[in-house]
């Protein structure tokens, strides 16, 4: 007999067996949860107030990110690292009731004879190109690389010719940069109004753009913070933690880095740092950024301590979002529903999202495998789980 969870707003599934064996088209609301031992897919209802866990998918295998395709609603990509497949991905066509493995996973070209070639770690990100360009798929890799897919990641190659360029290989210095779990390309983003127009961030390496479709790419680091005793004019020394978007106005770009919270209104190329307006003594350091889908002036952080030694934990054991509702003029403590003290929350920077409805719902997935979310923009949060493997990352997908 399977025991009921003892969390009361979460209904169990029953789970998959094997990778193969997934649930029905959701409901409404689902989360994409990927953790160091597998993913889960939790399913809400419409007021997002019961969940039902499907899974686990691939139990025992790391997923970096699981991603759900937009332009169709039921095409779901995993990055997965496995101990006989080593770096690869899955794609589902069924929403997770069957995978198959891509053909050609990305993979840096073989080195030259004398040459030290690179292999790629795992896949840390992945993002679906332009609405109009459907089957088209970005992945960044650690160490860092950008690969595209144009048959819905069944096969993948190098895009554009930055991760063999000379200055890129400088910029993205040695792959012990002492970055947890190796040195990464993230946050790519598409410009909606412009398939050629891309972003991506590199830790370490900085942030850059393509308007040309990736025939060219230009550092965007002017403005941002290095670590004291390093030459800001190094683009190896920046460290963008997450870079977003504003859906609501493209020209307007958000940035968690490891020096600070900036933001960026084109066509200016200059970040402004927004986090010296948080309180003095929580900071604005940390990992992940989420900004809301219809106001460009309303973004969310979870603070972590950066206090020298880098504990990467909950500030005094008492964690909690920021919010800004005037484009970081200044920023509101969201933390109640969440514990007082003692908690060592570390949330990793693809591990908080929102979704679309009104008003938002925020969640996020921490290190010690909680799932929390908020119905209201941060200003109360509740558990959706608990007990999980590591999380990894957390997507949130509409399903009207």
């Amino acid at each position: 007999m399977r025991r009921k969870s003892k969390n009361p707003s979460t209904k169990r599934r029953k789970p998959a067996a094997r990778a193969d064996r997934g649930q029905t088209k959701p409901r409404h609301n689902v989360l994409l949860v990927a953790t160091r031992k597998g993913a889960w897919l939790f399913h809400g209802d419409k007021a997002r107030r019961t969940w039902q866990a499907d899974g686990p998918h691939f139990l025992g295998q790391i997923i970096h990110h699981l991603v759900l395709d937009p332009r169709d609603g039921k095409t779901l990509l995993a990055a997965a690292s496995t101990g006989h497949l080593g770096p690869t991905i899955f794609r589902s066509t069924d929403f997770g009731r069957s995978w198959t493995e891509a053909k050609q996973p990305p993979a840096f070209a073989k080195a030259t004879d004398g040459q030290k070639g690179r292999s790629v770690n795992h896949t840390f990100w992945l993002t679906p190109a332009h609405a109009n360009e459907p089957g088209v798929w970005y992945a960044g890799t650690s160490p860092q690389g950008l690969f595209r897919s144009e048959d819905g990641g069944v096969t993948w190659s190098a895009f554009s010719n930055l991760n063999d360029d000379p200055q890129y290989r400088a910029w993205m210095g040695s792959e012990q940069d002492g970055t947890p779990d190796g040195p990464k390309l993230h946050s790519i983003i598409v410009d909606p109004r412009d398939p050629a127009h891309l972003y991506f961030a590199m830790s370490g390496g900085g942030v850059h753009e393509t308007t040309d479709g990736g025939r060219n790419w230009t550092p965007m680091v002017q403005g941002m913070a290095v670590v004291d005793g390093f030459d800001a004019e190094n683009v190896a020394f920046h460290d963008p933690h997450c870079v977003r978007l504003c859906p609501s106005n493209p020209d307007r770009l958000y940035q968690q880095n490891h020096c600070g919270i900036y933001r960026l209104d084109r066509p200016s190329r200059k970040w402004i740092r927004i986090g010296e307006t948080m309180p003095r003594r929580v900071g604005d350091i940390g990992f992940p950024m989420v900004v809301h889908p219809r106001d460009d002036k309303v973004a969310w952080v979870l603070p972590m301590d950066g206090q020298t030694v880098w504990p990467r934990t909950s500030v005094e054991g008492r964690p909690c979002v920021y919010g800004t509702r005037n484009s970081g003029k200044t920023w509101k403590r969201l933390d109640d529903g969440f514990p007082k003290d003692q908690a060592w929350w570390t949330v990793k920077r693809q591990a908080m999202t929102a979704d679309r409805r009104d008003p938002v719902g925020l969640y996020f997935g921490t290190t010690g495998g909680e799932l929390w979310m908020s119905r209201s923009e941060g200003d109360g949060w509740t558990s959706i789980a608990r007990h999980l493997p590591e999380i990894y990352a957390v997507e949130a997908a509409d399903m009207e």
